[in-house]
């Protein structure tokens, strides 16, 4: 069993310093296999297409005036030219800063103004979000269109002072906060080669037979990670424009897909979908998952005839852990989230810090290389989620005899609505700039279908009559992400109060409202 002692192991075995490198290696071993398959356009790319692909990119962020510690926001759907910028900016030695496509003006001002940004790189589709946040960032000189002719490209300069080293920085990634906005996590090119590493020396050890696909917004981790592992691996990656719960496996299909990976709410769509002759005609040997539903586990694994096995990572720390072959068997339904990869150790913490015996629930806390090297211009936040030489994740588990994680629940304040994470601190933040609140608070609902809904508490200023609840929902809604919109409101004269003057969210999710008091902005209706 993991105990507070050294690291079972160094990182995976990697033979590749960096991201640059990963691309011309995969050129050079299989330059006119096909890498990238996006489905919504004409034609394939193979590895080769990929490597020049990466350094007209560079050349053109290069001529931009891109260079070394360059910071470049990135708001972009599931095309070609994502991957292209991000893997380009990676060997001009800059870092890239995804964007949610579903911000708006608030959210996306927030994560380039706390980044640094000087370039952003779009299309046509999001003009007025880039033409409002070129007046309104002061970091920001300039918006580069992929859908733009080019001017003629020289070839890319390599970056001052020679390649980019393991610890150089790839990414500000941006993860909702759990007490204030989102943070900026730094990744580096360690984070990804340890991670795309673990994918093909560790269970489910991806190699150039395998078609892997992706169907989530390449502004999260995942597809960049598929990105990473399926140069290391020589595997062809199949990207979708989303993620289309009537039309997945017939894509899984016919892309003859041998690997997935899928999380939040996908498993319970996809069950929800009518049954079909050809749901056992696949490819597949395997699926991995994050947060499997336990109850809907073997229902899963039974319909498509492929093992589902559960992962653990974080934006944070990548990696960490996996059900494999030799657990599946006892993990199906049981919330178990498997063991440390090679890089990985982990211990559950109680809260004096001392780690706990196996049923002991506690929190899960993890160590190893190929993490985050912080938060951006937060040390104390950074400080305190590495205390102690372990990453504190804030989510609840305990350890069975095998060793294996069970996963108990969140000590965050924060609320998984649908796969994404939604930080109560900064819907809190945009509801106190209504000119009508006087206070807010937000606190996660249990909900079958997207897990958790949002529910707003809200004191009004006093005066008559009080705002609409629609009202406040389209206040939020034009600063923040639809997601990010609470579903459920209530007004009240007051909120419980701590002796240190915050909402005592405790108590408000212990006294549910009377019936009538609630409004629900989906149904239309007061509950």
């Amino acid at each position: 069993m993991p105990s507070d002692g050294p690291d079972r192991t160094g990182p995976p075995p990697q033979s590749v310093p960096d991201l640059a490198t990963l691309v011309e290696r995969a050129a050079a071993l299989w330059p006119d296999r096909v890498a990238w398959t996006f489905d919504d356009y004409a034609r394939d790319l193979t590895f080769a297409d990929v490597a020049r692909g990466v350094r007209r990119t560079a050349a053109d962020l290069s001529g931009a005036g891109v260079g070394r510690d360059g910071r470049v926001a990135v708001l972009l759907r599931n095309r070609p030219e994502f991957p292209l910028t991000w893997l380009a900016l990676a060997a001009l030695g800059a870092a890239m800063v995804p964007v949610n496509t579903a911000y708006r003006s608030h959210d996306a001002e927030h994560v380039l103004r706390d980044s640094g940004a000087q370039l952003l790189v779009t299309c046509e589709e999001f003009r007025p979000m880039a033409e409002e946040l070129l007046a309104s960032v002061p970091t920001l000189r300039a918006v580069r269109y992929v859908d733009k002719p080019s001017p003629p490209v020289v070839p890319a300069p390599p970056p001052h002072g020679g390649p980019p080293g393991p610890g150089e920085l790839v990414n500000v990634q941006y993860t909702s906060g759990t007490t204030g906005s989102p943070k900026g996590c730094l990744l580096p090119h360690r984070y990804w080669l340890s991670l795309a590493g673990s994918l093909v020396t560790e269970f489910p050890h991806l190699g150039p037979d395998d078609t892997l696909l992706t169907c989530q917004p390449f502004h999260y981790i995942d597809p960049q990670w598929n990105v990473a592992a399926a140069l290391l691996a020589g595997s062809r990656l199949v990207v979708l424009d989303r993620f289309h719960p009537t039309t997945f496996w017939q894509k899984v299909r016919e892309h003859r897909v041998t690997y997935l990976y899928c999380l939040g709410l996908m498993p319970t769509l996809l069950l929800r979908m009518p049954e079909h002759p050809e749901d056992r005609n696949h490819r597949v040997r395997a699926v991995q998952c994050s947060a499997i539903p336990p109850a809907l586990h073997a229902r899963l694994e039974e319909r498509w005839g492929v093992p589902w096995y559960e992962a653990f990572g974080m934006t944070e720390t990548g990696a960490d852990l996996r059900v494999g072959p030799a657990d599946h068997d006892a993990a199906v339904g049981s919330g178990c989230i498997g063991r440390p990869l090679l890089h990985r150790a982990v211990r559950i913490a109680g809260p004096d810090g001392a780690s706990l015996p196996a049923h002991a629930v506690g929190e899960i806390q993890l160590r190893g290389p190929g993490m985050m090297a912080g938060y951006l211009g937060r040390p104390d936040e950074t400080a305190a989620a590495f205390a102690d030489g372990w990453f504190h994740t804030g989510d609840l588990g305990h350890l069975d005899e095998e060793g294996r994680v069970h996963f108990r629940g969140r000590l965050k304040d924060m609320i998984r609505r649908s796969g994404e994470n939604v930080s109560a601190a900064e819907l809190e933040e945009v509801l106190t700039a209504h000119p009508r609140v006087h206070l807010a608070a937000v606190v996660p609902v249990a909900d079958e279908l997207r897990g958790e809904e949002i529910k707003a508490y809200v004191v009004p200023d006093g005066e008559e009559p009080a705002p609409d609840p629609d009202d406040l929902a389209a206040h939020c809604g034009e600063r923040l992400a639809a997601f990010k919109v609470p579903r459920y409101w209530e007004l009240r004269d007051r909120l419980p109060m701590t002796p240190s003057e915050r909402v005592a969210k405790g108590e408000l999710r212990k006294h549910p409202a009377p019936a009538g008091r609630t409004y629900d902005r989906q149904e239309k209706v007061w509950r």
